[in-house]
């Protein structure tokens, strides 16, 4: 059996930005292991992101929602995985993503100590915070046998999707968009809630900003977006605001990554499309208020990290406990002017 590859199946997260950055994982398993087959076992959005990574195999669907335990189900889809992996590894920190490689019988079932998951999963690490500061080191580490040395963001491979130029050219027909003048993307969302999302007056500053220099601006994000999105473009002018193009809410995530790959500029929250949008080499500024960068950052190179790194930040809340957000309220539009002025430079 030792010359066949191995078969590892990735209990992957729910997040994008988490999806996106759970690739360096896949990257650090094709080193290890070199013709290993991965397949990720993740939400169905997610098809769309995996499809776009060479290292995965192939993306199966767990069709549960979150919180949703349906132990029949998973043990049903379990079962049916029997016999078809060598190693599981388990990136959520729950009790419920460990039953199911554990009803597959896979030998060996690795993941961070979460929820009670003694004898699910059978080769559990103990995760020292300090150590490893960064989530892609603690998804990298679970590559790598327990006592390894922790990996440096120096070893760690950064994300890098794939763009797919011939559904970039179609979407840009069908949107009626074009390439003609330098495109600044714009990502006022955030999934997560609204601590991490940067007021919209200032996007729509910054969207000025840039239409005043003849740039084009494209507004990303999903349907929930949609109205923040509109609140940038009544900002904005009217006699600019021909140049600015709202796709909040109009793309599938495939159409999102390939228009994302077309932009000379990002500027976005701490999002899944930050990550997205690192993960293709877009200069990129990205502004942190809740969260921070020395856990989740960008991992590239053409990147400023605008933040103000106030007493009460971070503090990983989906809305402010204090009720003021100054994370993000105190951090005016100039500062992200200026550092989107250095990434580009």
């Amino acid at each position: 059996m030792s010359h066949l590859p191995r078969r590892i199946l990735i209990v992957g997260p729910s997040w994008v930005g988490d999806m996106v950055m759970a690739q360096t994982l896949f990257s650090a398993l094709r080193a290890q292991y070199p013709g290993c087959h991965i397949d990720v076992l993740a939400p169905d959005w997610c098809r769309a992101l995996l499809s776009r990574m060479p290292e995965v195999r192939q993306a199966l669907t767990l069709p549960f929602g979150h919180g949703d335990l349906r132990l029949r189900e998973r043990r049903e889809q379990g079962r049916s995985l029997a016999g078809e992996y060598d190693q599981a590894i388990v990136l959520p920190n729950s009790f419920k993503s460990a039953l199911l490689p554990f009803w597959a019988r896979i030998p060996v079932r690795t993941g961070w100590r979460g929820e009670m998951r003694y004898g699910l999963l059978n080769d559990v690490r103990t995760l020292d915070k300090q150590r490893y500061p960064l989530m892609v080191q603690r998804f990298v580490a679970l590559a790598h046998p327990a006592d390894a040395p922790v990996p440096t963001l120096a070893e760690i491979t950064p994300p890098h999707l794939h763009v797919d130029t011939s559904n970039a050219d179609r979407t840009l027909q069908n949107m009626g968009l074009n390439q003609a003048l330098p495109i600044l993307a714009l990502c006022p969302g955030a999934e997560f809630g609204p601590s991490k999302r940067w007021p919209d007056a200032y996007y729509a500053d910054v969207a000025r900003h840039q239409l005043e220099q003849g740039w084009q601006v494209w507004v990303f994000g999903s349907a929930k977006d949609r109205e923040v999105a509109e609140l940038i473009r009544d900002a904005i002018p009217e006699k600019l605001r021909w140049r600015l193009h709202l796709l909040a809410g109009e793309t599938a995530l495939p159409e999102a990554v390939d228009l994302l790959a077309l932009a000379n500029a990002v500027v976005s929250n701490d999002s899944g499309l930050m990550h997205i949008a690192a993960a293709l080499h877009r200069p990129l500024v990205a502004v942190y208020g809740s969260t921070s960068p020395d856990f989740t950052p960008p991992l590239h190179g053409k990147v400023e990290i605008v933040r103000l790194g106030l007493d009460c930040s971070p503090c990983f809340k989906r809305e402010c406990p204090l009720g003021h957000l100054n994370c993000l309220r105190q951090l005016g539009p100039e500062r992200v002017i200026a550092a989107l002025d250095n990434v580009l430079a």
